[in-house]
This record gives C-alpha cells, structure tokens and sequence, in this order.
C-alpha cells in the first residue's frame, strides 16, 4: 500500500483529502504544520507528500527544498497544493523539484487522478533508468542511477525534472517529442500545465547545458528532439 503525507493547514480541506484518499485504497497520514510534518518525512518511509505552500509556521517551498536536497528524502514525489496560480509560481514549484503543481480550488476527482498519475511515475521511475547506468554523448555524460550529469567533464546541477526532461529527450534521440507527449511523459499528466511551461525548462534545461545546449534542437511548431549524432566539439 502506497503511503501518503499530506501536509495542510485548512482543517476542512485536510479532511477531504484524507477522505477520498482513503477511499482511494491510500495508507494516509496528515500534518497541519510544516516542521511536524518533515519530522513525519523524516522518521516514516512515504511515497509522496502532498504540501500546502501557505503553511503558518514554514513555506512549503522551504520544505520542498528541504526534501529535494536530502538524499534520504528526495526519491518522495512532491505535489504543491496552492491558491497561487500564475505561470512563475509553478515554474517556481518545479524549479524546486516538485512532481505536479495543483491550484486551488480543485476538482477532487482530477486531484486523484494526478495522484495516481504523480505515483505510478514513481513507481516507473527505476525501470526507465535500467537500460545504463552511464551514458556519454559528445561533450554530455549523463549518469542515469545516480542521476548526475557532467558537460565538460564538469557536473552540473539539474531538478529532478530537469533530469528527467533531459533523459526522456535522450533515450528517444532524433525523434520528435510534441510539448504534450512531454508533459505526459515527464510530468505524467496531459491538463492543466500550460505549454509554455515545457519551452521554459527546455530553455533553462539548456542554459544549463551551455556548450551541450545545441543537443536539444527545436522542430519549430512541433516540439524538441534529441540530436542523432553530437556536434564536433
């Protein structure tokens, strides 16, 4: 059974969460605080935490981070549950790490879908990895277990879906991935985000790149593959 945490500080709103997770067949263990809630993280084993971002003792950005820089915490899937809505606050969220970004109010229904979807990525996550531990491509080694990744011979920092934004671009290299295939295979979900937010991380993808940037080609009006072959350094 599946365990969830769900970090939230509107007493009704915890609640119906803890309900229809229930009911979802979910093992379920809630927080109204963020402190008390990473101390739950921290001593229980959880496939993924459901966090509020206005939390009246710590943000819970702060707490995504705590997670997503912890080796012991990081492999649980964040999902943000906020009343901010605009496109810089969910680039925000991502950029921190987080597995979906979900606005209030929200469909029940949908939330236990995206749930579903969050975990059963999760669940995906080690078998997509097991074709090699260790790629190299021109100037890009990539490290697939480890998930690390070198240009230069210089490791860069990469969010977990910047990551995996990469990979699922290089294990599918010279074929054309359309912005929805990529949502559905990189954030698991095809609502809800809008497509400017993939152009986003594929452009600070490659910033981060920097002399590996040209790998990732844009098939204008399509979406993005990875180059067949890398260019002569």
């Amino acid at each position: 059974m599946e365990r969830i945490l769900v970090i939230e500080d509107e007493a009704d709103l915890l609640q119906v969460l803890e309900y229809n997770l229930r009911q979802q067949g979910y093992d379920v263990t809630t927080s109204s605080h963020g402190v008390a809630g990473l101390k739950l993280l921290r001593e229980g084993t959880f496939d993924l935490v459901m966090l509020d971002l206005m939390l009246p003792d710590i943000a819970g950005t702060e707490i995504c981070r705590t997670i997503k820089n912890d080796p012991a915490l990081k492999h649980i899937s964040v999902m943000m549950l906020t009343a901010k809505g605009e496109e810089i606050d969910r680039v925000v969220g991502f950029e921190l790490g987080a597995d979906d970004y979900v606005t209030k109010p929200f469909s029940v229904r949908e939330l236990m879908l995206r749930v579903q979807a969050v975990l059963r990525r999760g669940r995906k996550t080690d078998d997509a990895i097991k074709v090699a531990d260790m790629v190299e491509f021109g100037l890009l080694k990539i490290d697939q277990s480890a998930h690390r990744v070198w240009v230069h011979e210089t490791e860069i920092e990469l969010t977990a879906l910047e990551f995996k934004l990469l990979l699922t671009l290089w294990q599918r290299k010279n074929r054309v991935q359309s912005r929805a295939a990529l949502l559905e295979m990189v954030w698991g979900i095809s609502a809800d985000i809008n497509t400017r937010t993939v152009d986003t991380h594929v452009k600070r993808l490659r910033e981060k790149l920097n002399g590996a940037s040209d790998y990732i080609e844009t098939v204008r009006g399509v979406g993005y593959r990875f180059a067949e072959q890398p260019q002569a350094s």
